[in-house]
């Protein structure tokens, strides 16, 4: 049997699976590593330790397989996008932690930026906001010392985190990406699909430190068997989380959507290979390039969905792990009218609003920690219906159905509440990491383990199909609520 091996490296952790040419996952590996929050609305990662994690989990997979390096065909990266490192090129040291995804200490560099918004979102198909790459960029270079001149230098180098694994795995050999996670940098033109050196002017990111944009399927180099162990193996499959998953549930297709619960939440559809025209909330971007077509998605990012629950056992000590949620949330019939919006830090799609801020209303002295919970999984399903508005509006017609994965999908009451939200079924796969699965398919197809979108397709599996239950003016005063309280969010 020939073995793909996926490394997904995520917000918290990284999961690595073995996944045959039967397209099923012989094994799995999973690493935490920590986050570092230095100041109110920073997120902060330590590349070195993100590496570390990704060679254990790689070990312990293969260990649980009883498999060799070497009976791996092909290795596929999937990454949190917009994560920003920057790194010497000599010596392969970050010059400072990793901005996360999440982070909004550009905040008020973005709200500069607003005047150029109509433009940037021309080129990129994303809104002005610090979420994206290309102010983090800016960021690291103007707050470490001598950093804005090394690069201008050439000594220095960007990437996100699939550029950073790319480049520790071959050794600092290959410094590269791919067009998905690119068109996440803000300085991405998705029409040209190159860096755009007007956008890099603005946003004062000098061109010599991106990485070159390769297919998402296809032979970006080998590992290094001195940095990797001991062994010298194809990487042929890169694409930004989202988009991995998106071809992981088999939405090859145009108007196929999924929608990803982790840490936040990702909606995506399969726009085909036109370019979506901008809308209101929303983000065009690159699904991903294989066999030299390059496909498009819109996407709903929202950011704090599974990290409310987080929030609730680290912060508050509400829930002592995370197996408690859903049993306690059933514990109760409804939320007794609280409503939880968790802005922690700040709003994503439709509203794009860094300053609102985490709310809950509707408290009495009967509200209990169960309540409080509910309301947790009530807001994951209420955010993501946001976006499918959203995307109705865009698109004059809502997704007939909805793939979903993530972490969180193993629990029915979200999957449940988010159909009866939505008014559409809900589809959970039989296979939940389906990002990792997306990277180890265009790894695969690279490398001949598979040969065609259709011996994808037939091997995805439905585990369970939820049915909306709720009528519509249940629906309707469920919305109203929530919308009544985002208003106060903001």
């Amino acid at each position: 049997m020939s073995y793909v091996l996926s490394i997904d490296a995520g917000t918290t952790g990284v999961t690595v699976l073995l996944v045959g040419d039967d397209a099923r996952v012989h094994a799995t590996g999973y690493r935490e590593f920590p986050q570092y929050f230095p100041h109110p609305g920073w997120v902060s990662h330590d590349a070195d330790e993100i590496w570390s994690a990704t060679l254990t989990a790689t070990e312990d997979c293969l260990h649980a397989a009883r498999a060799r390096p070497d009976d791996v065909a092909a290795i596929g990266i999937t990454n949190q996008r917009e994560t920003t490192v920057v790194w010497d090129r000599a010596t392969g040291a970050p010059i400072d932690k990793a901005i996360v995804w999440q982070c909004r200490r550009t905040a008020q560099r973005c709200e500069e930026l607003k005047a150029d918004e109509e433009m940037i979102r021309a080129a990129t198909g994303l809104v002005v906001d610090a979420y994206f790459s290309g102010t983090k960029i800016e960021w690291l270079l103007d707050n470490n010392e001598g950093a804005r001149q090394r690069a201008d230098n050439g000594e220095l180098a960007f990437g996100t985190i699939d550029t950073w694994l790319i480049w520790k795995l071959t050794g600092g050999r290959v410094h590269a990406t791919d067009p998905s996670n690119a068109s996440r940098t803000m300085v991405y033109d998705i029409d040209s699909l190159d860096w755009s050196p007007r956008l890099c002017e603005l946003l004062r990111v000098p061109m010599s430190v991106l990485p070159d944009v390769r297919p998402s399927s296809g032979r970006f180099g080998e590992t290094d068997p001195a940095s990797f162990l001991g062994a010298r193996l194809p990487i042929s499959g890169v694409a930004g989380d989202q988009q991995a998953a998106l071809f992981g549930q088999g939405c090859f297709e145009a108007g196929r959507s999924k929608n990803t619960y982790g840490t936040g939440s990702f909606l995506l559809l399969n726009a085909g290979t036109t370019r979506p025209a901008l809308s209101q909330g929303l983000l065009s971007t690159v699904a991903w390039t294989v066999n030299g077509r390059t496909d498009y998605a819109l996407e709903g990012s929202i950011f704090v969905t599974g990290a409310a629950l987080n929030w609730l056992r680290d912060g508050l000590g509400v829930i002592g792990e995370f197996a408690e949620a859903e049993p306690l949330a059933s514990s109760v019939a409804d939320t007794d009218g609280v409503v939880f919006v968790p802005a922690l830090t700040g709003l994503g799609s439709p509203y794009w609003d860094p300053y609102a801020r985490g709310t809950i209303t509707g408290l009495t002295r009967g509200t209990t920690r169960a309540h409080l919970v509910r309301a947790a999984i009530e807001a994951m399903a209420h955010q993501s219906q946001d976006v499918i508005e959203a995307m109705a509006d865009a698109s004059g017609a809502a997704p007939s159905e909805l793939r979903v994965d993530g972490g969180a999908v193993r629990m029915d009451l979200l999957c449940q509440l988010q159909a009866d939200l939505s008014g559409i079924p809900v589809l959970r796969p039989v296979v939940r990491e389906t990002t990792a699965m997306g990277a180890a398919f265009l790894a695969g197809l690279a490398e001949g383990v598979w040969d065609s979108f259709g011996a994808l397709e037939s091997s995805w599996g439905l585990d369970r199909r939820f049915e909306p239950r709720m009528t519509g003016a249940e629906r309707g005063a469920a919305r109203s609520q929530w919308r009544d309280a985002v208003t106060r969010a903001r």
